[in-house]
C-alpha cells in the first residue's frame, strides 16, 4: 500500500476494500475538496458522485479553487458520522464513522463526457430527475464545471469500537452504550409558485426516502 494513504492511528480500522469506498462515496452527497491555493491550503464542501471509478465534483467555472485544483493532485475526503460512543469516560467515548480519502489530479469534463457527468450528478442528488426535466442550455454548461477524480490512490477508515471500558473501578450504574445517527429526509415541500394539484415527482419521493427514515 501507497505509505501515503496508510492509517496510522488504530490501523485494525483501515479497510483495503473496494466495496467499501464505494458504498462510502455512494452514500455521499457532500465531498470536501482540498487544494493549495497561492501557497495555502484550502478545503471547500463540493457536491459529489461516484460514477464507475470515478468521482464526480460539481461547481461553477468562477470557482477559482476548482481552476487552480486542475492538473494538480488535490485530496478529497467524504466522512459519515454513524454514531456516538458513550463509554463509562471522556477518554473512552467516541463515535462510529466511515471516511474516504482518495488523491490525484482533478481532470476538468468537457463535450458529452460533461452532460453525461451532469446527469449522473443530478440523479444521484435528485433520484431520476434528469428525465423530468429539459436539457441543459449552453449558457448552463458554460457556467458550470466538473471534476473527476479517478479513484486509484484511496484509503478507507471504518470506526465501529463497542462502548467498553477498561477492567478498572469505572462504576457500572453509569449508563453506556450508542446513540445511531442517520441521514432524514423532510417532506417534500413545494415552492410558492407551483400551482394546487401539481403532484411532487416521483425524483423528490425518492429524494425524500433517502437514509430510509422520513423526518415529521
Amino acid at each position: 500500500m501507497d505509505d501515503e494513504l496508510r492509517v496510522r492511528r488504530l490501523p485494525e480500522y483501515q479497510s483495503s476494500d473496494r466495496a467499501d469506498l464505494d458504498a462510502i462515496l455512494d452514500d455521499a452527497l457532500v465531498a470536501h475538496l482540498g487544494v493549495v491555493r497561492d501557497g495555502r491550503p484550502v478545503v471547500l464542501p463540493f457536491a459529489c458522485a461516484r460514477d464507475g471509478d470515478g468521482l464526480l465534483l460539481h461547481g461553477s467555472t468562477g470557482a477559482g479553487v476548482l481552476r487552480r485544483g486542475v492538473d494538480a493532485e488535490v485530496c478529497v475526503t467524504v466522512t459519515h458520522l454513524d454514531g456516538l460512543v458513550f463509554a463509562r469516560s471522556l477518554f473512552e467515548s467516541s463515535v462510529h464513522y466511515r471516511s474516504a480519502v482518495v488523491l490525484g489530479v482533478a481532470e476538468v469534463l468537457e463535450g458529452e463526457r460533461k452532460e453525461r457527468a451532469l446527469e449522473v450528478l443530478s440523479d444521484h442528488l435528485l433520484p431520476g430527475r434528469s428525465g423530468e426535466l429539459r436539457t441543459s442550455t449552453r449558457k448552463e454548461l458554460a457556467a458550470t464545471l466538473v471534476l473527476r477524480v479517478p479513484l486509484e490512490r484511496w484509503s478507507v477508515k471504518i470506526g465501529r469500537s463497542d462502548a467498553h471500558d477498561p477492567e478498572d473501578d469505572e462504576p457500572r450504574d453509569v449508563w453506556a452504550g450508542i446513540v445511531p445517527l442517520w441521514l432524514a429526509a423532510g417532506r417534500p415541500e413545494p415552492a410558492p409558485d407551483v400551482p394546487d394539484g401539481v403532484a411532487v415527482p416521483a425524483s423528490a419521493r425518492r429524494a425524500a426516502a433517502r437514509g430510509g427514515r422520513l423526518a415529521p
